[in-house]
C-alpha cells in the first residue's frame, strides 16, 4: 500500500514537471518567434510592442502561463494530500437487536384461544425479525420442545402454522397433545417454566432474554418445580418473564402470583382486556429488550478521499484548457 502511494505520488510530480516545462518552452516561443529568422523580419517591431492592445495580450499569455505552472503546482499538493489517503473520525453507536424469545405456552384447554393468538402473532412478526432467536416450547403434564431457538425465520413460521393447525383441531391427533400429557395432573406451570428456562443456550454470550409465559395458572396436580422456586431459577440466568393471563383478575390469588414470578426476574405480567391484545403485549415486550441493548460507541476511521479527488479533477480541466487557449 505504502509502495502504491509512493508511485501515485511520482506519476504527480512528474506531470507538474511536464507541465512546467510545456510552459517554458510556450513562453519561449512566444519570445523569441520574431527573432529566430524563422519569419519574416518585422521593420520597427519596438512600436508593436507598445501598442496597448499588444501589451495586453503580452499580459494575458503571461498570467496564462503563470496560472498554468500555478496549477500544477496545486495539482502536486493536492496529489500528496490523495496519496496520504485523508481519514475522518465517525462515532457509531450499534443498536443490536440480539433478543432471544422463548414462547412458554400452556396448552391446556382453557388457553387454546390465547395461544392461537400468540402464534398467528408472532408467525406475522417473523418477516421483520432481524437478529432475533425465536423458540417455542408447549407444556400441559409434560414439556415438549417445538422448535429451539432460532433465526431460521422460514422455519419458524412452517412449525407456527402446523401448530396453529393443531389448536384448530384440524388434525386427527392435534399437536399440542403429543407430549404434553405424559405426566400426573395438568397446567403444571412450575415445571413448564422450568423447562422453558432450560432450552436456552450460549449462556457465555450477552443476550437479552426473555420468556412470554402465556398461562391462567389453573394447576392440576402436583409439579416437581413450583412457579416460584421456576422464577428463581430463571432470576438466577438472567432471563426475564413475561406472563399473559386471560383471567387476571378473576381468580386473584393466581394472578398474584404471576405478577411476583415476572417481578423476581425484572420482567412484568400482563392482562388480556377488552382494549389490550397480545400483539400490544408482544409490541412492548420487544420495545423494552430492544432499549436495554445499545451497544458501546465506537470510533472508525474512514477514508474521505472523494472532495480532494473532485478538486484535482477541477484542477486537471482547468490546467488542460488553459494550455489550450496558450497553445492557440
Amino acid at each position: 500500500m505504502v509502495l502504491a502511494n509512493i508511485w501515485i505520488l511520482l506519476a504527480v510530480i512528474g506531470v507538474l514537471l511536464l507541465a512546467i516545462v510545456l510552459g517554458v518552452l510556450l513562453g519561449l516561443r512566444g519570445r523569441g518567434g520574431a527573432s529566430s529568422g524563422s519569419g519574416a523580419p518585422v521593420a520597427r517591431a519596438e512600436r508593436i510592442r507598445a501598442l496597448p492592445a499588444f501589451r495586453r495580450a503580452v499580459r494575458r499569455r503571461q498570467a496564462a502561463l503563470a496560472a498554468i505552472v500555478a496549477l500544477g503546482i496545486l495539482a502536486v499538493v493536492i496529489g500528496g494530500v490523495v496519496a496520504a489517503r485523508p481519514i475522518a473520525q465517525k462515532t457509531i453507536q450499534p443498536v443490536a437487536t440480539n433478543r432471544d424469545i422463548m414462547l412458554c405456552l400452556d396448552v391446556s384447554g382453557s388457553m387454546t384461544d390465547v395461544d392461537k393468538e400468540i402464534v398467528s402473532i408472532f408467525d406475522k412478526l417473523a418477516d421483520g425479525f432481524k437478529g432475533e432467536r425465536v423458540g417455542l416450547t408447549i407444556f400441559n403434564s409434560s414439556a415438549v420442545q417445538v422448535f429451539p431457538l432460532t433465526d431460521d425465520y422460514p422455519f419458524i413460521r412452517e412449525h407456527l402454522r402446523s401448530l396453529m393447525k393443531g389448536f384448530d383441531y384440524a388434525t386427527d391427533v392435534p399437536e399440542q397433545w403429543v407430549g404434553t400429557m405424559n405426566g400426573v395432573g395438568a397446567s403444571l406451570i412450575g415445571d413448564g417454566l422450568a423447562s422453558c428456562v432450560m432450552r436456552f443456550d450460549h449462556a457465555d454470550e450477552q443476550r437479552a432474554r426473555s420468556i412470554i409465559l402465556a398461562t391462567d395458572n389453573e394447576l392440576n396436580g402436583s409439579p416437581i418445580v413450583s412457579l416460584k422456586e421456576a422464577a428463581d431459577y430463571s432470576a438466577s440466568k438472567k432471563i426475564r418473564i413475561y406472563t399473559i393471563n386471560p383471567v387476571d383478575g378473576i381468580d386473584q390469588p393466581n394472578s398474584e402470583d404471576l405478577a411476583e414470578a415476572a417481578a423476581v426476574t425484572g420482567g412484568k405480567a400482563y392482562a388480556l382486556r377488552e382494549t389490550t391484545t397480545v400483539g400490544d403485549i408482544i409490541a412492548q415486550v420487544q420495545k423494552q429488550e430492544a432499549s436495554q441493548l445499545k451497544g458501546q460507541a465506537t470510533v472508525i476511521w474512514t477514508d474521505v478521499p472523494q472532495l480532494w479527488i473532485a478538486a484535482l479533477i477541477v484542477i486537471a480541466l482547468g490546467f488542460v484548457v488553459l494550455l489550450w487557449r496558450v497553445r492557440l
